[in-house]
């Protein structure tokens, strides 16, 4: 019986310890698995304290930038804002100068004191200044007839790149005609892309109410009251386009708008203006036909406006050129020999014309021109002429102390000659 409970008591006590060695074994396990659990979530959570690191490294290098950006466009916008001030006072120091420019014509034409500021319509430009040449050249409808577009192929296109991006052409339309104006600026634009783009051409519209009312009146029916009106519109075009041109260049040269310019007419220009030994020159003709080719410093250029707005009703501008050296240069009392000898000092002339007439149709309605530069005549009083082959058959010479009209049978074969 003894024996009996001993084994009960050792069966009872190894059943305990084997079910709390199952226990400890469950225990361990659970415990194991939960270090196992417990070491992956330590390592998920390194993982993301990684991926957090580094999208913050990420983040503050793209705030770095941003905020770099941020800078740089806040320092360009106050660039931006300091040379638009800048632009804006010297665009208001240059508009005050130009319209300075301008208010002499308030002098000659009263109803110009009624206007506030006298400028053109600029079309076309990028206020270019600063370049030692300005090409001006005023332009009217003829009807059906143009040869614009012609004239700034053979002017634009015989310059090199560096000569176009030392000069501006000015085209300066002095015509109300819309259509015509249209026709102009498309033109321009579509064939000269690259000057207009550049600023070296520039396309102005003289405003309708600098003309005086003699020249918007009832248009004359007489043939002598059309020339004088035409002439007289000439002046008017050609001193309102000095004035612009003026404060743009060094030297303004005048052209039309039916010529043709020579093979590196540019070139000889320049070389000829620095082979000139004196600076006291009154102008430069580089052709010999009216006022085509005539090259002025720019700084006189408002005293050759006044003369000529002085008695633009009374001759041609070409003439008046002639009478304003008689005027400034030639003394009371001197003996012509004496004027002559100053003429050849201060009216250079080249050695041959650099452009030449090529326009049949005129500007002045109904009349047909056929002038051309044929060759230079010498005269005894008279060593600078200018010679002009006409549709009538005549050569006839303008010069400044004589005239003479040579009537021709063909133009090498001379009938009478008849200086007066």
């Amino acid at each position: 019986m003894r024996t009996r409970q001993v084994n009960l008591l050792i069966a009872l006590v190894a059943a305990m310890l084997f079910s709390f060695s199952c226990f400890c074994i469950s225990r361990m396990t659970q415990t194991s698995n939960q270090l196992i659990n417990c070491r992956k979530h330590i390592l998920e959570f390194k993982e993301n304290i990684l991926r957090l690191k580094n999208k913050t490294e990420r983040n503050r290098q793209e705030l770095v930038k941003a905020l770099n950006k941020m800078k740089y466009e806040i320092t360009q916008r106050e660039n931006l804002l300091a040379d638009l001030v800048e632009k804006k006072v010297n665009t208001s120091d240059k508009n005050e100068t130009v319209s300075n420019t301008f208010e002499v014509l308030k002098f000659f034409f009263p109803h110009l004191k009624r206007v506030g500021r006298i400028y053109p319509d600029v079309i076309i430009g990028k206020e270019k200044t600063g370049v030692s040449f300005a090409l001006g050249i005023s332009t009217v409808n003829r009807g059906n007839h143009s040869y614009l577009k012609q004239t700034l192929t053979s002017v634009i296109s015989r310059m090199t790149l560096a000569e176009e991006k030392d000069s501006v052409v000015i085209v300066s339309i002095a015509d109300s005609n819309e259509d015509y104006l249209k026709s102009v600026v498309d033109m321009i634009t579509k064939k000269f892309k690259r000057q207009v783009k550049s600023g070296s051409l520039e396309v102005i519209s003289i405003p309708a109410f600098f003309y005086p009312n003699m020249l918007h009146a009832k248009p004359p029916t007489e043939d002598s009251q059309k020339l004088k009106s035409w002439q007289i519109k000439q002046v008017l075009d050609i001193c309102f386009l000095m004035l612009y041109a003026q404060p743009k260049a060094m030297y303004y040269l005048q052209l039309e708008d039916d010529i043709i310019a020579k093979k590196m007419y540019f070139t000889k220009i320049t070389d000829f203006l620095h082979n000139i030994t004196s600076n006291n020159w009154f102008y430069v003709e580089f052709s010999i036909l009216g006022f085509i080719g005539k090259l002025f410093k720019s700084e006189d250029l408002t005293d050759f406006v006044r003369f000529f707005l002085m008695f633009y009703k009374d001759k041609p501008i070409d003439l008046l050129l002639g009478d304003i050296f008689q005027v400034k240069m030639c003394n009371t009392g001197e003996t012509i020999e004496k004027c002559i000898e100053r003429n050849k000092q201060i009216r250079i002339r080249y050695k041959s014309s650099l452009f030449q007439h090529a326009g049949i149709q005129s500007s002045l309605h109904g009349k047909e021109q056929y002038f051309k530069a044929l060759r230079e005549l010498s005269l005894d009083l008279n060593p600078i002429s200018t010679i002009y082959w006409s549709k009538a058959r005549h050569v006839i010479i303008f010069s400044f102390f004589t005239w003479a009209v040579v009537m021709v049978k063909r133009e090498q074969e001379c009938k009478t000659l008849t200086v007066q």
